[in-house]
């Protein structure tokens, strides 16, 4: 049985380019997060790109450490971290093998699996806040540490995938800076969401904390 176009998998080739491309091109695809109680997929809305050591915003910015290791690739790998003692966070690795680079998954709608996606985000008050926000989005679809550098790529069985869904046409992405990041970092426009999707995130710009933001 052939897939219908917007259920086919994207190809590794699609990660490996520059993040900048990879980011926007993001929007409007399909991730499917396969658990034991059931997929649950999302329609992606809003993202933002994060240039490795390029870049003042990024946990590589100072280069390779244990945490940050997934991020220098193979591309189409997952990047999963925990911040501020509380959440998790999901990134999609990006760009050459080697070079740090990869898009925050920051909004989504829930496509599929609803039920099991309100279990785990049981304060959300709508359906479009249950993806809304990368900490939303990593509770909703049950993404924690173990899932680290997992191959998205991987095929039908892996617990990540990205398949082609419905591109978000140019005239709609729109961009901006980062929500939260500050210093030398801030100006980039490198948040990029759906105009006018409901679940996409409120900007909110960088207040300092003990503990600085990065992606």
């Amino acid at each position: 049985m052939i897939d219908a176009p917007d259920r086919m998998p994207l190809a590794r080739e699609f990660f490996d380019r520059p993040v900048l491309e990879v980011a926007p091109d993001l929007l409007g695809r399909t991730l499917v997060r396969r658990t034991p109680d059931g997929p649950i997929e999302v329609r992606l809305t809003e993202v933002e790109a994060y240039a490795g050591e390029a870049d003042p915003g990024s946990h590589a910015y100072r280069g390779r450490t244990q945490r940050n290791a997934s991020m220098f690739g193979p591309p189409g790998h997952a990047y999963v971290y925990f911040i501020y003692g509380m959440w998790f966070s999901l990134n999609l690795v990006c760009g050459p093998e080697g070079t740090a680079s990869g898009v925050l998954l920051r909004g989504a709608e829930v496509t599929k699996g609803a039920d099991l996606a309100r279990e785990r985000r049981p304060k959300a008050r709508k359906d479009r806040e249950l993806a809304q926000g990368p900490a939303r989005l990593a509770t909703a679809l049950d993404i924690d540490r173990t899932l680290n550098g997992i191959d998205i790529c991987a095929g039908p069985e892996a617990p990540l995938s990205v398949l082609f869904g419905t591109p978000v046409p140019a005239s709609r992405i729109r961009s901006g800076p980062r929500t939260g990041v500050g210093g030398e970092g801030a100006a980039h426009p490198w948040r990029f969401w759906a105009d006018g999707d409901p679940t996409v995130s409120p900007y909110r710009a960088h207040v300092p904390r003990h503990r600085g933001k990065q992606e």
